[in-house]
């Protein structure tokens, strides 16, 4: 999983939303045909008309004409599907802003950031002196109530302020 989602091609952005756009209830036959109108019209060197018409057949589902442009998007390549984003951005904004590919900073970002703290205070408390890293550890520890629960920093306060004492 990346940690910054941005440097993912259009395509893989496309195949990580797929499930959540084609999901019930979440683009309705309008707004399906105004992107499809928009790829054709617009550009169309995305859409022939004859893929438009298909895209935009009312005889089949929509989960089904939604589904196979995207994987039709998909397979002509990362300009096609990013002018596909486009589209989504000018017919369903607040669909395009909830889009799971646009939630910049995943779970394993906070992660990250906790780890380097963690190793920031293990790193000076290993490398200085006794009174100098305890000191240092204890300042890293009182500024994290944000990267750890308050129950977990008072643990690890206690712990230090015990160290001198034994």
């Amino acid at each position: 999983m990346m940690l910054y989602r941005s440097y993912q091609s259009y395509c893989h952005r496309l195949q990580h939303d797929m499930y959540f756009l084609t999901s019930t209830s979440r683009l309705n036959e309008q707004v399906v045909d105004k992107i499809v109108l928009q790829l054709n019209r617009v550009y169309p060197q995305i859409l022939t008309n004859e893929e438009a018409e298909k895209f935009r057949n009312p005889k089949a589902s929509l989960h089904t004409r939604l589904s196979d442009l995207l994987k039709h998007l998909q397979k002509k390549g990362d300009r096609h599907c990013q002018e596909f984003y486009r589209a989504l951005q000018i017919n369903a904004e607040q669909l395009f802003n909830d889009l799971p590919s646009r939630q910049i900073l995943s779970p394993v970002f906070f992660l990250a950031c906790f780890s380097v703290a963690a190793g920031l205070a293990l790193f000076w408390y290993c490398c200085n002196s006794e009174t100098q890293a305890i000191g240092r550890a204890r300042r890293i520890l009182g500024f994290s109530p944000i990267i750890i629960g308050r129950h977990v920093r008072n643990i690890c306060m206690l712990y230090l302020e015990d160290i001198p004492r034994n």
